[in-house]
Parts: structure tokens; C-alpha cells; sequence
């Protein structure tokens, strides 16, 4: 039922019929993670490192009605030019978009969801969203966690973004059973910098090693997915003094102006740009960049080893 309204594209679809390696790809930082043309350019060339890397790109959407994995150049252009006016998608998103025809950017959950169907198992992204500072009393916390303890996708990133509650994170994901993973890191990053004062789960040093932990993950039943936490590089990671002052400046703002739920993150992202003169959409960039590359090696690494056991 579910190819009803389910559309792969044909690369994509030929990739996955000889086992070759995927990388799904999410569309809010398409559409609300970045300013036009930064986030379309940024996007294909994030297609390209994939390809690079031997691996075939799958971008997500919701396009129309139906859950796409993989867009061309020329939709990939216009999520950017709508920028925030296609909706945000999460998993109780997509019921409404997909019965009335519309579109989407899918965020980490539905990202993830997209990927399960196809049958792709390696995603990459910027951060996962996570607990909201002050849960304890607003109760924000992001469905990209429960999407992660119960969906087989591994999920390269580099960590939390750092306007999040990155302890409550953590412990949520150890509630849940979601390992999480320091690619060449003991310590959990923090989106913009390496460091948060966190500990991962166990540390790995290569895409080989991490694909054979998911293929022991998956193998003996053990549903759910990996959060693999990969470090922005050294070269572009912000100041932390710079960032946490930014993240201060911008939950200050947020609050005045009664900014909640889902436009919570999109905000914050752009006013923490705002204040740092462009810097930390820089660091977003390339951690991005980073993210896919090693989200391809992995792919790989998962083809090379019996594919059919994936």
C-alpha cells in the first residue's frame, strides 16, 4: 500500500535494485535552514560530495502528495525559492500533506520515515532536533527522538544543535535504546563546535567499524536507529563563547515574540546568523558538507559487506 504514495526516483530506484549505496537527504534545511541561494547551492553540492564519495544522493520531500526519495536540480530550486512557505513536515505531517496533495520539507523524522520505505539505511543531515531547553515545564521535545528509537536508519550528524538541551537529549536517546556514536570522538559535538561536555556511547574511528555495528544493530532484530555524532571540522567550527552568547541573545528574542514549536529552530537558526554576521551559516555549511561525506564511506562501507543482509 504504501507505494500508493511512494515516488522513487529513477537513479535512486536503480541504485537500490543492485545494491548499491544511498544516502537519503533532508529538505527543511532546504526550504527553512537557510537563506536563498545559499541552501540550493549548498544542497547540490552536498548531491555532488555523495556521489563523490560512490554513493547515489536520494533528497526527500513530500511533492505534490507523495513521499519522494529523490529530487531533480529543478525541484531541489524551487523548495529553495519557496523557502519557508512549503510546510514543515514531521511524522504527523504527513497524513494531511499526502491527502491533500501538497508539499513538504521533511525534517529528520519524516526524512526518516522516507528512507525506511525505500529501503535506504544511511541519512545525513546537519543536527537532530532534541529536547528544548525548558522541557521541564513547556514540554518541546522534538519527534525526530522517538522517530530515532523505533526507525532502522542510521543518522550521520554533528550532534544537537546547540540552541537544545543536550543532556536531556542524551538521556532520552539512552532511555530509548539509541546508540549513539563519536565518529574519531569521545565527546558528544554541539552543531557549531566540536565539544558540548557530553560523552558518547562508544567511539569508532571508521566507516567500516560503524557499518559493521549497524549490520549487528539490525541482524539480530534490534529495530530502532544510530545516531553517529561526526564532528564539524576543526577549520570551521564557531567560537563557543560567540555561539552561546548568540543562542542567549536569540531565546531572548524568541520569547518576546512568543515564537513556539515548530518555528522555534528556524528562528533561532536565522537570528543566531543574524548575530554572528553570517559565521554560523558557515559552520552550517560545511558540517553539512562533512556529514555527507561520511554518511557516503558508510553506505559503501554497508554495500561492500553482503548487501543483501542490509
Amino acid at each position: 500500500m504504501q507505494d500508493i504514495y511512494l515516488t522513487i526516483a529513477p537513479e535512486v530506484r536503480v541504485a537500490l535494485d543492485n545494491s548499491r549505496p544511498v544516502v537519503a537527504l533532508e529538505s527543511t534545511i532546504i526550504s527553512h535552514g537557510m537563506p536563498y541561494p545559499q541552501n540550493v547551492e549548498t544542497a547540490l553540492r552536498v548531491e555532488k560530495i555523495v556521489r563523490d564519495a560512490g554513493a547515489v544522493p536520494a533528497t526527500c520531500a513530500i511533492w505534490e502528495g507523495r513521499l519522494r526519495a529523490g529530487l531533480n536540480p529543478a525541484e531541489i530550486d524551487q523548495l529553495g525559492r519557496l523557502g519557508p512557505k512549503i510546510p514543515k513536515a514531521s511524522r504527523r505531517d504527513l497524513p494531511y500533506l499526502l491527502s491533500q496533495g501538497k508539499h513538504g520539507a521533511t525534517t529528520v523524522a519524516s526524512t526518516m520515515i522516507i528512507a525506511d520505505l525505500a529501503g535506504i539505511r544511511v541519512f545525513a543531515t546537519g543536527g537532530i532536533g532534541g529536547v528544548h531547553r525548558g522541557a521541564e515545564t513547556t514540554m518541546d521535545i522534538s519527534a525526530d527522538l522517538p522517530e530515532l528509537a523505533h526507525t532502522p536508519v542510521a543518522v550521520v550528524c554533528a550532534g544537537v544543535k546547540s540552541i537544545l538541551d543536550i543532556g536531556l537529549t542524551l538521556e532520552y536517546l539512552e532511555t530509548q535504546g539509541v546508540p549513539v556514536i563519536g565518529y574519531q570522538t569521545d565527546e558528544f559535538p554541539a552543531f557549531f563546535t566540536r565539544e558540548s561536555g557530553f560523552g558518547v556511547d562508544v567511539r569508532l574511528d571508521s566507516a567500516d567499524e560503524i557499518a559493521q555495528l549497524l549490520r549487528a544493530k539490525w541482524a539480530t532484530g534490534l529495530r530502532g536507529g544510530v545516531l553517529v555524532a561526526n564532528p564539524v571540522p576543526p577549520a570551521f567550527e564557531a567560537d563557543p563563547a560567540m555561539i552561546e552568547n548568540a543562542i542567549a541573545e536569540a531565546l531572548d528574542d524568541a520569547g518576546r515574540q512568543g515564537v513556539k514549536g515548530k518555528d522555534i529552530t528556524p528562528f533561532l537558526l536565522a537570528k543566531i546568523e543574524e548575530i554572528t554576521g553570517g559565521k554560523s551559516l558557515a559552520t552550517n555549511i560545511e558540517l553539512v558538507c562533512s556529514n555527507a561525506r561520511l554518511a557516503a564511506e558508510i553506505a559503501v562501507a554497508m554495500a561492500k559487506d553482503n548487501p543483501a543482509a542490509w
